[in-house]
């Protein structure tokens, strides 16, 4: 099995993926034959609008972007990609093309699958094509159950959250933010002011250090999530 960075096999790639973890083993390894692996640096796009959306992405290290360009030219966040989420499973059975882009915040890895080797390999395997409806049913109801958990865990907890995140995709405990505060914001459905207030009480707490205006130190992961 070829070995990704951070010593990621493709099949350890796609256990990764919700859509996949229920499958048998058998199947998991014949998906993971059809993996490809790429790695981006801090910046690089993984796709841009208008690129065809013919693959499924799975980040197996690292954290991305996706972001649309609002009329005036300013981006429009949309999410963030991080370890272990993927963009483009409908690519795996429908022709469609990206309308928005997804660029790295640091070095990531990323492991992809085309259209046409998963419909070719459903084809050939039936039992895999009912395991992949099965799991795409369950995707649907994880999706609503995520859902609900974003509307009930607290900010403090969701910022905690990004903070490990953000810490573990770089492997450093001292970092700057990839992201500015409004985007942070975006993501975690909240205002930058709450943002501000949630970092300068996460540091009040002793559970990290502010180094500087979006420079940060990691004092007790443990605690951090700990939050609810």
């Amino acid at each position: 099995m070829a070995k990704l960075a951070h010593d990621h096999t493709a099949e350890d790639c796609v256990e990764l993926v919700t859509i996949f973890q229920n499958l048998s083993e058998t199947d998991l390894e014949t998906v993971a034959t059809l993996v490809t692996d790429h790695h981006y640096k801090s910046g690089e796009y993984l796709f841009t609008a208008g690129d065809a959306a013919d693959s499924l992405l799975i980040l197996a290290h690292g954290q991305a972007k996706v972001f649309q360009m609002a009329a005036n030219g300013k981006e429009q966040m949309l999410r963030i990609l991080q370890t272990g989420d993927f963009d483009g499973e409908a690519a795996l059975f429908a022709n469609s093309d990206h309308n928005s882009f997804a660029q790295a915040l640091m070095d990531t890895d990323v492991c992809q699958i085309s259209r046409q080797d998963f419909q070719k390999l459903m084809q050939e395997t039936p039992e895999l094509a009912v395991n992949m409806v099965n799991a795409l049913g369950r995707r649907v109801a994880q999706l609503e159950q995520q859902t609900t958990e974003v509307t009930t865990s607290s900010v403090e907890s969701r910022l905690a959250n990004y903070l490990l995140e953000t810490s573990a995709g770089l492997d450093k405990t001292v970092f700057t933010l990839p992201l500015k505060k409004k985007d942070i914001a975006t993501y975690l459905g909240t205002t930058p002011e709450t943002i501000s207030r949630k970092l300068t009480s996460l540091a009040k707490q002793g559970m990290i250090q502010k180094i500087s205006n979006n420079e940060f130190k990691i004092l007790n992961a443990d605690r951090l999530m700990m939050i609810d």
